[in-house]
């Protein structure tokens, strides 16, 4: 399943390569690609696997704390 979340607050095209790395080693995540000037995240999932989605969630705001995911 694919899922495009909007970020909020995404500042940086550093910060950005940052999340996808992180999103993209969460189990069940197949693709994670941010496109910062559309300060977008688009990740395909296995809608299978429990979780995938909260994970992204709490992996994000770990690593970019002031970043906010909307639509999840």
């Amino acid at each position: 399943m694919k899922k495009v979340i909007k970020l909020e607050n995404l500042d940086c095209a550093n910060c950005g390569m940052l999340l996808e790395r992180t999103v993209a080693k969460i189990e069940g995540v197949t693709s994670s690609t941010v496109n910062f000037m559309a300060q977008k995240l688009i990740i395909e999932y296995d809608e299978e696997k429990q979780g995938v989605l909260e994970a992204v969630k709490k992996s994000a705001k770990r690593v970019l704390p002031d970043v906010t995911l909307l639509g999840l």
